[in-house]
């Protein structure tokens, strides 16, 4: 196999599936920093929603049951940030850090107990692949977006609605008034804290769909540490987008491309195979080293406290 037999239309429709996780978490980021908090326990989130429907699954025998358990763990999760940083007003990097290290210790404890294995559980159902039709019959872009999992097409449509609702709707003008001015939003008559807790609990609602991609969509099964600092990469994919769903979508798809391509780089031996598995982190430190001196986050991050 030499390089230019790995560039193909498969290798793109890999970078659309490997973008996804990352693509739920980066949407999850946009709404919990455009209402002004940090969510830096996406990585924890989306780990934990992996565990959550991976074993409800494995319990049900039903993978969309496993999928909308991994949605409310990330929406309790998201809701302990909210509770900590709105309510008492505790610091955003150290709550979401606190996030993730629970998400590591207590995904590896429970898999213990339930399947006497720290490294990874039992293979469960997982989703099966869908096939478009008409979709799937048009040359080339059928071939790569033709047939997926449903949470693939799941995320593109969720990024749409996330724009319109974003961007076109009363209610994103609130969200982002929220995050812009806090204090100008309370006396125009918003609920501030409201919007705060419920856009922050959307934000792990939507990595813990990332993590049920990655458990449910990918490799049917629950395997410690398997996020693979993909919440940070998001973060990352969050900031490269500026803050906007379609620009997320986009860096996302950079960053799949990336995991996708060292993929298919391991097969033809070049380097050591430690190399490559870094190639996706190197572009992860390349952007944010490009990008995030120029880059204009949508809020300051400061606490509102209502005087």
């Amino acid at each position: 196999m030499e390089l230019l037999d790995i560039i193909n239309v498969g290798l793109f429709a890999a970078a659309l599936r490997m973008a996804t996780p990352i693509a739920f978490a980066a949407l999850g980021g946009i709404f919990s920093e455009r209402v002004g908090i940090v969510n830096i326990g996406l990585e924890g989130m989306m780990l934990t929603g992996a565990f959550a429907g991976v074993t409800a699954s494995f319990f049900s025998g039903n993978p969309w049951l496993g999928v909308l358990a991994a949605v409310l763990v990330g929406g309790l999760l998201g809701l302990l940030h909210a509770l900590l940083t709105v309510k008492f007003v505790v610091n955003q990097i150290v709550s979401g850090t606190g996030i993730n290290i629970f998400a590591l210790g207590f995904t590896a404890y429970m898999c213990q107990n339930l399947w006497g294995s720290r490294g990874a559980s039992e293979s469960v159902q997982g989703l099966k692949a869908i096939s478009i039709p008409l979709l799937k019959d048009i040359p080339i872009l059928g071939d790569i977006i033709g047939e997926h999992t449903p949470l693939v097409y799941i995320m593109l449509i969720v990024t749409v609605l996330s724009y319109i609702l974003l961007f076109k709707t009363p209610t994103g003008l609130r969200i982002r008034a929220v995050g812009e001015h806090p204090a100008a939003a309370d006396t125009a008559g918003i609920n501030v804290l409201r919007m705060k807790y419920l856009c922050v609990m959307i934000s792990g609602m939507f990595a813990g769909l990332g993590g049920a991609f990655l458990s449910l969509g990918h490799l049917n099964l629950f395997a410690w540490g398997m996020t693979g600092g993909r919440g940070f990469i998001a973060l990352a994919a969050m900031i490269l987008g500026q803050w906007m769903p379609f620009g997320a979508f986009g860096a996302s798809l950079l960053f799949g491309f990336a995991d996708a391509f060292q993929m298919r780089l391991q097969a033809l031996g070049l380097l050591p195979p430690q190399i490559i598995l870094t190639i996706p982190y190197l572009l992860t430190v390349a952007v944010l080293a490009g990008v995030v001196r120029r880059a204009t986050p949508p809020s300051d991050y400061k606490p509102y406290v209502k005087e």
